[in-house]
């Protein structure tokens, strides 16, 4: 999306879907490959569109990255290929890790809430770091030489279009390190009792910078060459932003894939006694204090209407959805709790799931 800095015009946009796989039921993955060229087409589209619409493409000034948060991509920082495919967020097949973490239920999922501001769960990125690192044999042996890399999609994208192999920057910025359970809530760095819990090697973790400053020049050959990347924020966090959340009580609600609300605390990391996480909601300049916020998660929400589609087939058009729901004039006591990914806020029972197969 382009828009003018001056009005908060938005001038044009393109978007590029990037497809799941899903190997197993609760697996969800992605190509870091896919995502990445999906990244540079949208560019070169978005591009094409300014000139169509007689806007020089070379008065852009700045370029700023939102992405999905959790989600976790390992590479080899000496080819620049994946290890493994990106474990996406809501996917659980950590669960068995959480279990290790929690030695079978002896420690409450909140043992490391106080440094981290987030509870042991299957979404977060630490957990699927470890999955990876115990399961994938490539990972294993490119951690043993020192050759792995660890990022969400943010640091991904940002050592890639920054020159990669060829001297990539390895960054994160503090919303999506906020959301690894592997960075002090409170210190904004990377914590080593965090990370021997999970016996993640710092080496492979990228630096922790603010939400908006010059990082780097875009390198790879798309049609932005050497214009400045200049901001990151998670997805969630950047949807406050963009709402202008900026005072502390002030909140939004997003509903997408998921449903999430994330409520300004200022300089305050306020602890939830009810199932919220503490995180980061942005920090605007290296120099500038961090801004705050509880957040409320929900694992599925829009995405629920394509499996009613695509999976139960009980309707052509996620349109229909709400069409049929018009029509009922109760539930006749049944209720559809979308468990896929077990629950998140403010119950994170990841063993929340249906008992029996659904035909």
């Amino acid at each position: 999306m382009v828009f003018a800095s001056k009005t908060a015009e938005v001038l044009t946009f393109h978007q590029v879907p990037v497809p799941h796989i899903v190997p197993k039921e609760g697996w969800f993955e992605q190509d870091p490959n896919v995502i990445l060229q999906a990244v540079i087409e949208t560019v070169d589209v978005t591009c094409d569109n300014l000139k169509k619409l007689n806007i020089n493409y070379e008065d852009i000034v700045a370029v700023g990255i939102t992405n999905q948060r959790e989600t976790t991509i390992l590479w080899d920082p000496t080819t620049g290929k994946p290890l493994y495919n990106a474990l996406v967020w809501m996917d659980i097949r950590t669960s068995s890790t959480v279990d290790e973490i929690l030695q079978n239920g002896k420690k409450p999922q909140s043992f490391l809430q106080n440094q981290c501001g987030l509870p042991v769960s299957t979404y977060f990125s630490a957990l699927k770091i470890k999955w990876l690192m115990d399961n994938v044999d490539e990972v294993k042996e490119a951690i043993k030489e020192s050759r792995c890399l660890f990022g969400n999609v943010d640091s991904w994208l940002v050592w890639n279009l920054t020159g990669g192999v060829r001297g990539g920057l390895h960054i994160t910025d503090v919303t999506n390190a906020s959301r690894t359970m592997l960075m002090n809530i409170e210190t904004l760095k990377w914590d080593p009792q965090l990370c021997k819990v999970f016996d993640i090697p710092m080496r492979i973790l990228p630096e922790i910078r603010s939400s908006s400053e010059i990082y780097g020049y875009i390198q790879r050959v798309t049609k932005l060459m050497g214009v400045p990347i200049s901001g990151i924020l998670g997805d969630q966090q950047a949807a406050l932003v963009g709402q202008m959340c900026f005072k502390m009580g002030q909140a939004k609600s997003t509903y997408g894939t998921g449903c999430f609300i994330l409520y300004n605390t200022g300089a305050y990391t306020v602890r939830s006694t009810h199932g919220l996480l503490t995180t980061v909601a942005y920090q605007f300049g290296a120099n500038s204090k961090p801004v705050y916020a509880l957040e409320g998660s929900v694992a599925i929400a829009g995405i629920s209407i394509k499996w009613l589609k695509d999976n139960l087939q009980i309707i052509n058009d996620v349109k229909e959805s709400s069409e049929l729901a018009m029509t009922a004039e109760e539930s006749g006591e049944v209720y559809f709790v979308p468990a896929f990914s077990g629950l998140y806020a403010p119950y994170w029972r990841k063993d929340a799931r249906r008992l029996t197969p659904i035909i």
